[in-house]
């Protein structure tokens, strides 16, 4: 709701902040949290993630510009903090866009475990889901996508970042909090956009899907 974004522009006085705006309503607790900032390993990513921005930008004709795409801000990340396990947990849906991401992650050094979404081979309904949602026939075996098995693995492989590739909606909120590595996600599912769930804000055509 703030067309301005004083806070991007450091501003802080009251007398022209808007009335939602934290630096009015929550000020004590914008103060507060900046201690946090001083925990040793959130300092260390902290810190890390701002060289990666700063490095992945180059002034190019007076402009400011991209050149580095996620996944290569994702492997420099990575070796800033000296990280040496990563673990994949991807969608079934995106198995050939996952050996991509492994294959590049190795190639830079990492050693990389990935795990499916439908490891353990668990039928839907053996974890609470009605027959009548699965997706095919529902008197035959459908495999359930298995978030809390995936992060489980990987914990048990020690990775020290987790990355997602492409997990259903609710299934990557339920990996994140499972997982013990810091989490980070590289593909969102979007089945309909090609992966790309920004297009549904300005393609006409998704308008209508996205009404009341």
């Amino acid at each position: 709701m703030c067309q301005a974004k004083y806070c991007y522009r450091g501003v802080t006085d009251e007398k022209v902040l808007p009335d939602f705006c934290p630096l009015r309503t929550f000020r004590e607790v914008v103060r507060s949290v900046k201690a946090k900032y001083g925990d040793e390993e959130v300092n260390k990513i902290y810190l890390a993630a701002a060289e990666t921005e700063k490095r992945s930008y180059m002034p190019i004709e007076g402009e400011l510009t991209p050149i580095k795409p996620r996944i290569r801000e994702l492997i420099d990340l990575s070796k800033r903090l000296g990280i040496k396990k990563l673990g994949v947990a991807f969608c079934i849906g995106l198995s050939e866009e996952a050996r991509r991401v492994v294959q590049i992650l190795e190639d830079h050094g990492f050693t990389v475990y990935s795990v499916v979404c439908k490891c353990g081979a668990i039928d839907k309904t053996e974890l609470g889901v009605p027959s009548k949602l699965k997706l095919r026939d529902p008197s035959k075996f459908e495999a359930a996508c298995n978030p809390i098995l995936q992060a489980e693995l990987l914990n048990r492989a020690k990775t020290e970042i987790n990355i997602i590739v492409g997990l259903c909606v609710g299934h990557d909120m339920i990996f994140s909090k499972q997982s013990k590595a810091p989490v980070t996600t590289l593909v969102v599912k979007d089945r309909l956009t090609g992966h790309n769930p920004l297009a549904s804000l300005f393609v006409s055509y998704h308008q209508r899907l996205l009404r009341r």
